[in-house]
């Protein structure tokens, strides 16, 4: 040991005729070694790996780490800045270890020792391959019994103990391997060694390493189940509080990550009574919250587990809630459970009605509690969000989610007697929380409240005139959030009462945060305002809006105040964008001002005013039109050049910089309006068009200490928890940003198209990898929907450049759709795959190789056995006890989720027969059985339309050889005609007339037993209603076909068909049904024209009345055989007798077609 300590290499030479390498000896040495002196040999394996010539590059003496370390805790700006700048220039393993050595180094301070965990930690978890994979196998043995040593070291403090217990976890997490195999089995014999020791902080740190890492026990979990509950059972029961919390803590983030197995989960029920009764306790303790965080954790999760504690647990929740003494962040969690139970349980809740009023009692009493200084509120200039740990704030949110959660039926009736008691009480507070929580509800009980929006928009609108300038402020917000949601009835209803009152709010120039808000709450009612309903305020309201807008622009220049500039602008905006060319009027009017304000308010505090300025001015010129803007179109380019040259002039993307969206945005809409003209433009657009769109989140792994820290500071994070019980924050400043820029990558290939080309590949290759950028729903769907539109954008530079762009797409694209795990994205995933498929097919002739048509019908499988396998879970939760008619409101919206992605599976194989048509067979008959499966009896209705669609490509594109599948599918297809479900009716009826017109011979006997059903559904007595209407137009498109195809036409059944026009919704089917009147009119067929020209009338009368729908307006070729028809019989001596037998809209519309 002596020789060791005063110089390895020189102690090993008497050995050197034995000749082992240095590592060798040392991982012997360690080997046989005990645990006291482990860590003393990991000091001498750095000495030796040091002066090895396998060691990593080290640049970096301990004493001058210890100076950066010591620079990364000072409070002095610069100084840290420049150890920050120090720290991310070492290297992976020269970090690792030299944070190793000050973290164990027990000389050493312990504000330093902390730090280097902290960041040793951090460490692990986002470089753990170039940090500490790569070391030689005697220093990363040494690592880790260096580490399980310093935690039975008495000179350690309890903190300290506990972050070296973090940096366990983390290196036990990332060295389990992928079959689950953890190679550090000393670790968990310590692991139970010291939780069942007599110290209590043995104890904890046993538990602190399980808490943070619970699935610590890989792929030997099933042996150690038993031991593992026994340990926790007998920490849960120890005389030592922070034992019992530890214990707690680590027992639920243990269930959340098995959630999967209920066998396990099963055998914790009896453990419930503990864990609630530590959460309880834990309140009383201290201001620590982990308990209860672990416990809401583990509600949202396995609200099952609670079953039997389910009265004991909301009480719980409730009684945490409404102790005011507790600090705001414990009550606002105590609230947190009860939500998050109603969210994952609503079923089981709604069982216990009595815990309704009070939750929601509580929520309406944080939402009181308000700030008495109203002076401070109504002198704020900025419109920022309140502070999101406000209790006001927290109340309303989390009365939304309840209502969301539960339902009207369940909330409305509780928040109705609230509401009562505080309408005509002498305290403001209440009535502002009585107006906010009108808002907080409207989406959740917006079936219950439509019988009594009278008398709530009455009320809310008496509210504008009260004495408190708060409650007039939160009166704007309930009637702008009623106004979307429930639009657009709302304003057909209560435009005559709403607009006048908002009007009159908007001169409220003394309370400028009012005037701001009313304006807000137009721009609410606007968005979704008919324009039928819009009009006649239009004078009105412009007029105001131009006044006020005057009156500010001048009091900005003597008070500099703000908001109401912001508002007023965004608001014409809004109105400009509904009315649309109905803004003309006052295009002259308004943007004069605007280029103005654009031009000249361009200082930094301003940048959020200029950018909704130019928000503005774009909308107004997509509103009016080319034509009307064009004339100031060249003044706001350069204006938007300059800024954007200011802004590319920045070398780093300033993700605080609110004008970016605006600026973003603008550009797309100056594209849509100037078209291909606007490609010139793109070289100043493109550059910081794509910084912001590779704009790279902040994430941090945090603890609970951090995730307080962050909660506090401004900017905005967001935190997640992700398997194995591993926290991350996420700083959200940026993503919108990032989003909006996505879209507008979009937005330019759609509308440019070629001339889009020379941005092709750095577009690709910046949205590809987006396909997985999981912080932001938004960013992925634009992706997806970017990367048809840019193959199509590189047409110019040819075949081989797409292919490669293809083979770059492709294998990401479809790992995209194999993990996604939001429906929404999901379905876009899908539309973009089928329509790549369908671009490179057909445009391109590029076919699918066989290794990806499998690769791609795997993930095609494995989504349809999902599909299937939901479906049959939503079946089991409707035999449960907690089922009610709010369970199956979610139920049905779970299923629509799962439609719409089976929608998208059948757009793919679509594409798929479209492409490869027969070629395709082989491959079809891999996974058919799964649509056989859809249409077995007891399946829902969308799972038989869906089935059915593709049935119909089958035949469509493979032609007769789709008979060898005909049992399959053809008797439910031909009884399907029949169905009561219309989208049902209407893929059959579709399916016969493909039979007709591309099955071939096979399937001609088979089309004459479809036409009875047919011809039996076109003649229902509400065949023509509108729901009944697009399914009976494909059944007389799918006659046509049959009789054109097959052969079939008689003059018995041609009457029938004139007599069963006009078809107007179709567009498709249009086109077939009309082409065969022409085709039968133009070859002088006797079974339309009748004996001696009889039936005449009928077909003029039939193509009249197709004019007058505009029916074949999208086909110009139709539209023309149709006119010529008309007016070569306009031109004949039958005429006279023809026109006493049409109606004044036909005899117009021939009229328009035909002049003279």
């Amino acid at each position: 040991y002596c020789s060791l300590a005063v110089g390895l290499p020189s102690a090993l030479q008497p050995f050197s005729e034995f000749s082992p390498s240095p590592q060798t000896f040392i991982k012997l040495f360690i080997n046989l070694t005990s645990l006291p002196v482990h860590r003393f040999i990991f000091w001498s394996s750095i000495q030796l790996f040091n002066q090895s010539t396998d060691r990593p590059n080290l640049k970096m003496d301990n004493s001058n780490f210890v100076d950066i370390l010591g620079g990364l805790i000072l409070s002095d700006n610069e100084v840290r800045k420049k150890a920050e700048e120090q720290y991310e220039g070492i290297d992976g393993k020269s970090k690792l270890i030299c944070l190793t050595e000050v973290a164990l180094a027990e000389k050493a301070s312990n504000e330093l020792r902390l730090m280097a965990a902290v960041l040793l930690r951090k460490l692990l978890n986002s470089s753990f391959d170039e940090s500490f994979t790569g070391l030689p196998t005697h220093m990363k043995d040494g690592i880790k019994s260096a580490c399980l040593t310093s935690v039975v070291s008495e000179s350690i403090d309890s903190s300290m103990r506990r972050k070296i217990g973090d940096v366990i976890a983390e290196l036990a997490r990332n060295l389990i391997d992928d079959d689950g195999h953890l190679d550090w089995q000393q670790l968990l014999q310590s692991m139970f060694e010291w939780a069942g020791s007599e110290s209590v902080s043995m104890c904890e740190a046993s538990l602190g390493i399980f808490g943070q890492f619970p699935g610590v026990f890989g792929n030997k979990q099933t042996q150690y189940v038993p031991y593992v509950k026994k340990m926790l059972l007998k920490c849960l029961h120890h005389s030592s509080f922070p034992v019992r919390a530890l214990a707690t803590k680590g027992t639920c983030n243990y269930l959340v990550v098995n959630d999967g197995d209920r066998g396990l989960i099963r055998d914790y029920e009896e453990v419930m009574p503990l864990l609630l009764s530590v959460v309880g306790e834990s309140i009383g303790y201290s201001e620590d919250e982990t308990c209860l965080k672990a416990l809401v954790e583990m509600v949202e999760v396995l609200p099952k587990l609670f079953k039997s504690q389910v009265c004991v647990s909301i009480e719980l929740f409730l009684s945490i809630a409404v102790k005011e003494e507790l600090e705001n962040s414990t009550r606002q969690l105590g609230l947190e459970g009860f939500v998050s139970f109603s969210e994952s349980a609503p079923g089981t809740v709604r069982k216990f009605p009595q815990y309704i009023p009070r939750a929601v009692g509580i929520c309406f009493a944080m939402m009181a509690d308000l700030d008495d200084d109203v002076a401070e509120w109504s002198a704020d200039d900025d419109a920022e969000d309140e502070d999101v740990m406000n209790n006001s704030v927290a109340g309303e949110t989390a009365l939304d989610r309840i209502s969301c959660a539960l339902g009207g039926k369940a909330v409305l009736p509780c928040l109705v007697a609230t509401i009562h008691s505080a309408i005509s009480s002498s305290d403001w507070k209440l009535r502002h929380a009585l107006l906010m929580s009108v808002s907080a509800t409207a989406e959740g009980c917006n079936k219950q409240m439509e019988s009594t929006l009278d008398d709530i928009v009455g009320l809310v609108v008496g509210f504008l005139k009260d004495e408190h300038a708060r409650v007039r402020y939160a009166a704007c917000n309930a009637l702008g959030q009623l106004a979307t949601d429930f639009a657009t009835g709302f304003q057909r209803s209560y435009h005559e009462l709403v607009l006048p009152a908002l009007l009159a709010t908007l001169d409220d120039a003394g309370n400028p945060r009012i005037q701001a808000h009313a304006g807000a709450a137009l721009v609410n009612f606007t968005e979704d305002c008919p324009k039928s309903v819009l009009r006649p305020y239009l004078d009105l309201l412009m007029q105001k809006l131009y006044r006020i807008l005057g009156v500010n622009v001048q009091q900005f220049a003597t008070n500099g105040k703000k908001l109401v500039l912001e508002q007023i602008v965004t608001t014409i905006a809004s109105v400009a964008d509904s009315a649309e060319d109905h803004f003309l009027t006052y295009y002259d009017q308004f943007m004069p001002g605007l280029k103005f304000i654009m031009a000249n308010l361009v200082d930094k505090p301003l940048r959020l005013l200029r950018g909704k300025t130019i928000e503005c001015i774009s909308l107004i010129g997509l509103a009016v039109g080319k034509e009307k803007f064009l004339p100031d179109a060249a003044d706001i380019m350069n204006l938007l050049l300059k800024y954007q040259t200011e802004m590319s002039a920045t070398s780093e993307y300033d993700d605080d910089d609110p004008q970016v969206p605006y600026l973003i945005s603008a550009w797309a809409r100056m594209c849509k309006i100037l078209g291909k003209d606007f490609q010139p433009y793109l070289a100043h657009v493109m550059p910081q068009l794509m910084k912001v769109a590779s704009h790279k989140p902040e994430v941090a792994m945090v603890d609970d200490e951090d995730e307080s820290l962050l909660k506090e500071e401004q900017g905005g994070w967001q935190f997640i928890t992700m398997g194995d019980a591993q926290s991350f924050a996420i700083k959200t400043a940026g993503l919108e940003d990032k989003a909006t820029a996505c879209q507008m990558l979009v937005c330019y290939s759609k509308e440019l198209k070629e001339t889009f080309v020379d941005y092709v590949e750095p577009t690709v290759k910046l949205m590809v990898p987006l396909l997985k950028f999981y912080f932001h729903d938004g960013v992925r769907s634009a992706s997806a929907e970017c990367l048809p539109l840019l193959l199509e954008c590189a047409a110019p530079k040819g075949v081989e450049f797409i292919s490669a762009m293809w083979l770059y797409i492709f294998p990401e694209l479809i790992s995209a759709v194999s993990g996604e795990p939001e429906s929404d994205v999901l379905g876009e995933l899908l539309a973009s795959l089928a329509k790549c498929i369908e671009v490179t097919g057909t445009q391109f002739r590029m076919f699918l190789d066989n290794a990806k048509i499998m690769e791609l019908l795997t993930i095609v499988s494995e989504r349809l056995e999902e599909h299937v396998n939901k479906s049959e879970e939503r079946k089991d939760k409707r035999k449960e006890d907690d089922y009610d008619e709010e369970v199956e409101a979610t139920l049905v919206d779970e299923d629509d989720e799962d439609v719409f992605i089976l929608s998208k599976i059948a757009d793919v194989l679509h594409s798929l027969f479209l492409v490869h048509k027969e070629a395709f067979l082989p491959y079809w008959e891999q996974i058919q059985l799964h649509f056989q499966k859809l249409l077995e009896a007891g399946r829902l209705w969308p799972d038989y339309q869906w089935a059915m669609c593709v049935w119909d490509d089958v035949i469509e594109f493979t032609g007769p050889a789709s008979y060898a599948y005909a049992g399959a599918f053809l008797r439910p297809m031909i009884e399907g005609v029949a169905n009561p479900q219309m989208e049902v009716r209407q893929a059959c009826a579709y399916g016969c007339g493909v039979m007709a017109q591309f099955g071939g011979a096979p399937y001609l006997g088979h089309c004459d037993e479809a036409l009875g059903n047919l011809v039996a559904a076109i003649n229902e007595d509400d065949a023509k209603s509108f729901s009944k209407l697009l399914a009976t137009e494909n059944c007389i498109s799918a006659v046509v076909k049959i009789l054109k195809f097959g052969n079939r036409a008689t003059s018995e059944s041609v009457d029938a068909l004139l007599s069963w026009l006009p078809l107007t919704e179709d567009k498709e089917e249009i086109v077939h049904v009309y082409g065969y009147i022409c085709d039968l009119v133009e070859s002088n067929s006797p079974l339309i024209l009748g004996d001696n020209n009889s039936k005449l009338p009928a077909v003029v009368g039939c193509v009249a009345s197709c004019l007058a729908e505009e029916a074949t307006v999208d086909d110009e070729s139709l539209t023309a055989r149709l006119v010529a028809i008309a007016s070569r019989i306009k031109n004949s001596p039958l005429w006279e007798h023809i026109t006493p037998t049409l109606s004044d809209r036909q005899m117009k519309a021939l009229g328009t077609y035909i002049p003279g």
